[in-house]
């Protein structure tokens, strides 16, 4: 399950995508069009900084800006960076593995079998999918939305 943090900070990057490439964008602008607590919104925007998805830049004209074209950002790695792995159990994931202590015998979990489709299933969408894709539903959504389709 997506947590608040990676929401907020799918959010914080879609809102990002959207604005004037190179121009920087206020955390206040961003926290109150999307509904994200400020302190909260501060420490999402510190690890996508930390991770090299965003760039900051302090003082007059500051703000934050993606480090890389929208194209370039995979849905997947933004939420892997907020949330940790996409699989749904240690023993399912492909980058932070961990055996069950409750297991006799891994390859035939039955549990274990089910968690790594899951995984594969959320890896290709996710993985799949860039922020440009994402931005552009929004602005999809908000088309039809003008036009009462």
């Amino acid at each position: 399950m997506l947590t608040m943090k990676g929401k907020y900070g799918l959010k914080a990057m879609v809102h990002l995508a959207g604005a004037e490439p190179g121009r920087p964008v206020l955390v206040n602008d961003i926290a109150e069009r999307n509904a994200i607590p400020r302190k909260f919104l501060d420490a999402i925007l510190a690890d996508l900084r930390n991770a090299g998805f965003v760039q900051s830049k302090k003082g007059k004209g500051g703000g934050f800006t993606l480090a890389h074209p929208p194209a370039q950002i995979r849905i997947g790695h933004v939420i892997r960076v907020l949330d940790g792995p996409l699989a749904p159990l240690p023993c399912a994931s492909k980058t932070a593995y961990r055996r069950c202590q409750d297991c006799t015998d891994e390859r035939q979990c039955a549990v274990r079998l089910m968690m790594i489709e899951v995984r594969n299933a959320i890896s290709t969408v996710l993985d799949g999918r860039t922020l440009a894709e994402m931005r552009a539903m929004a602005d999809l959504d908000e088309m039809a939305a003008m036009y009462h389709i």
